[in-house]
């Protein structure tokens, strides 16, 4: 047997927000009705990054994502993300697949955040503020504009370049931009933050009432991005208990005592599953604490998979004789 390669451009052109989308709120049902295996993370933790291996097996498909995260990495001419995933037959273990996840990294965290959106903000959500904006916050844009007609975007970044670059998507999306403070980004229906930062960057006094934050950026211990009087006032929503707890927005938080396990309100997935109600009424404030699953990984390299045998994508390598 043979195993499938698949570039980073091979997976570019296969897989896109919708279809991501698809798979990754389904992945969020069957773990919210407890139907995945997904042992916890395993980080490998340097002077200027770190990497994490992330394995999973969810709807008779298997695969282990092993992936960096490294800041600093623009200044080497390289992305700050950079992954690759196995992609196995759990009936022999054969590798079927080895492909780039770097791009499947990027839309399946922009598509958790569009769906987190879709259950937990206001239905006429028009305006998203951005606190980083960097690649995550261009793919939060993408999924977010698959849920709500946006109108406006606000975007914040130490990086002015930055900036610029998604005002300059958001317009050719058809969408106005501004380029603002963090504080002005807050007022806004929807808040994205997605920096790497291990202070608190939004302020408890800049969040209104009814607004929705995706909490993107805080996926390793000792990162965090919220005030942590913002998660007293809210309705939290993590993506995976263990995870979030460990390393989530709400870890530092945790372990001050600051804020407490019984005060998460549920997973993701238990909403989408209908075992939890999302949001309830206009006035609540709404967090999303994701820290990226393997099973929004696996479940997205399955149609990457599928799509890649159906169009001859791709190239076979025999590993074993």
């Amino acid at each position: 047997m043979e195993t499938l390669l698949l570039s980073e451009s091979d997976v570019e052109k296969i897989l896109d927000m919708k279809a991501c989308m698809d798979a990754v709120e389904h992945a969020f049902e069957l773990h919210g009705k407890g139907l995945t295996q997904m042992p916890a993370k395993i980080y490998l933790v340097f002077d200027r990054g770190d990497l994490r291996a992330m394995p999973a097996y969810i709807d008779g498909h298997a695969g282990i994502k092993w992936v960096n995260s490294h800041p600093e990495n623009r200044e080497k001419g390289l992305p700050t993300v950079m992954a690759i995933l196995i992609y196995n037959d759990p009936d022999t273990g054969f590798p079927l697949a080895v492909m780039d996840a770097t791009h499947i990294t990027n839309l399946r965290t922009g598509a958790a955040g569009g769906i987190a959106g879709k259950y937990l903000a206001r239905k006429d959500t028009a305006v998203i503020g951005f606190v980083g904006c960097g690649t995550q916050a261009v793919t939060q844009l993408i999924a977010l504009n698959e849920v709500f007609s946006i109108e406006r975007i606000l975007c914040n970044d130490i990086s002015s370049q930055n900036a610029r670059k998604l005002a300059e998507i958001a317009g050719g999306m058809g969408i106005d931009a501004e380029i603002t403070s963090s504080e002005r980004a807050c007022r806004s229906d929807l808040l994205v933050t997605t920096t790497p930062s291990r202070k608190p960057v939004i302020r408890d006094e800049w969040i209104q009432e009814g607004m929705h934050i995706n909490a993107i950026g805080a996926d390793a211990p000792g990162k965090q991005e919220l005030d942590p009087e913002i998660l007293k006032r809210a309705k939290v929503v993590v993506d995976d208990y263990d995870q979030a707890i460990h390393s989530g927005e709400i870890n530092v938080p945790v372990s001050q005592g600051v804020f407490t396990p019984d005060e998460i309100y549920c997973s993701l997935g238990e909403i989408v599953a209908g075992v939890k109600l999302g949001r309830e009424n206009d006035d609540e404030i709404t967090v999303f604490d994701s820290t990226g699953l393997a099973i929004q990984d696996i479940a997205t390299a399955k149609v990457v998979y599928e799509k890649a045998l159906k169009i001859n994508a791709g190239m076979k390598f025999r590993f074993f004789a």
